[in-house]
């Protein structure tokens, strides 16, 4: 038999022991306008696709390519050596590209 995981797992004494005046005062706290609030908060900090960067500066530190690192042929990516599949005409390529 297939078994619904989206349905509420309560019981038939759960049922009885809600009470009208509870069931609506628990769908009046879930409609509340905190989350709205907070999601409007959140989406503030957010840039959108093809927005204008150009006058932003990036801090990020940028090390030259290590002994022990390749750079892939085909993702054009910098892996470590244990990352290494094999060569193609002596071209490295790595495990996710192999």
């Amino acid at each position: 038999m297939a078994t619904d995981y989206d349905t509420p797992r309560k019981t038939d004494d759960d049922v009885d022991s809600d009470s009208i005046e509870e069931l609506k005062a628990r769908r009046n706290e879930k409609s509340s306008s905190n989350v709205d609030l907070d999601e409007i908060d959140n989406a503030e900090g957010l840039d959108l696709p093809g927005a204008d960067l150009s006058n932003e500066e990036l801090a990020v530190r940028v090390l030259p390519k290590q002994a022990d690192e390749f750079t892939c042929t085909s993702c054009f990516l910098v892996h470590h050596r244990s990352q290494l599949a094999r060569e193609k005409n002596g071209q490295p390529i790595c495990r996710e590209c192999d």
